[in-house]
C-alpha cells in the first residue's frame, strides 16, 4: 500500500497547486516554498522515484527546461535531491527549477 503522496494528490486535483505547464503525463507546479524568487517542480504525473526519473528524464527535462527558460530568461537551475541526508521531502520524483535571480549567493 503506497503512502500518501501529495504530488499524487495535485497530479489527481485533490490537492491545490499553481499549474504552469501540464501534458498527458508532466506537470509543472509553482513550489510553495519560496527560498529564491523562482522555483517550480517538474514531474512525471505517474508516480516514480528520483532514481527512475533520472535514468529516462524525457519530457520532465524538457519540460523543466521549457518552463526554466520562460520564467528565467537570463538563468535558472536544476536539481533533484536524492534521499533523507540530500532533504528529499517527497518521495514522486520531481526536478527543481530554480531562478529569478543572481545564483551566486545561493550556491
Amino acid at each position: 500500500m503506497q503512502r500518501y503522496c501529495v504530488f499524487c494528490e495535485i497530479v489527481a486535483r485533490r490537492e491545490p497547486a499553481e499549474i504552469l505547464y501540464e501534458s498527458d503525463s508532466v506537470i509543472v507546479i509553482r513550489n510553495r516554498l519560496r527560498w529564491v524568487p523562482v522555483m517550480l517542480l517538474s514531474m512525471p504525473k505517474q508516480h516514480r522515484t528520483q532514481r527512475d526519473l533520472w535514468s529516462d528524464m524525457g519530457e520532465v527535462g524538457e519540460a523543466a527546461v521549457k518552463m526554466g527558460a520562460e520564467h528565467c530568461p537570463r538563468g535558472f537551475r536544476l536539481l533533484s535531491n536524492f534521499g533523507f541526508d540530500a532533504m528529499q521531502s517527497q518521495e514522486h520524483a520531481h526536478v527543481h527549477v530554480i531562478g529569478g535571480v543572481f545564483l551566486g549567493e545561493y550556491a
